[in-house]
């Protein structure tokens, strides 16, 4: 499994996120997006609608009927009831929970820097976790760090 560490220095989620969501969709793969709070769980679904004149991502707020056949289901728990296996934290907060999947992004800001640290350490020591982290160079421009 894979984890990719975005550390949002320069561009916020609401501009990362979508993002990613277009690239695993025109994938035919799902996404689970994962806040705790609820009015972040709000604003990034009318952010998957709104974000792009031209287009919006199909999804669905987790707990209702259609769970299972949306692509990308938005969540206060990574419980994969849309049958994801990319997961987003974009809360910022770990859970273990999500090493069921195949491929994480874990978005954090500066905030959580000292956590998102402490994870990357710990996942180091974990069999068959492959860990990228990505920064922004000062072009915007998305690099993996070495």
């Amino acid at each position: 499994m894979q984890v990719d560490f975005y550390h949002l220095s320069r561009t916020p989620l609401e501009r990362v996120l979508p993002r990613i969501a277009e690239r695993i969709l025109a994938t035919g793969g799902r996404l689970l997006v994962v806040a705790i709070d609820e009015q972040t769980r709000m604003g990034l679904d009318q952010l998957l609608w709104t974000y792009a004149a031209a287009s919006f991502l199909p999804h669905g707020l987790a707990g209702g009927e259609d769970d299972a056949s949306q692509p990308v289901l938005i969540s206060r728990v990574p419980d994969g009831a849309n049958g994801a296996q990319n997961v987003a934290l974009a809360d910022g907060v770990w859970r273990d929970e999500v090493l069921a999947f195949t491929r994480v992004f874990h978005f954090f800001t500066e905030d959580r820097i000292r956590e998102a640290r402490a994870v990357w350490k710990d996942l180091a020591e974990k069999e068959g976790v492959k860990r990228r982290y990505w920064k922004q160079d000062d072009a915007g421009h998305w690099e993996q760090a070495v």
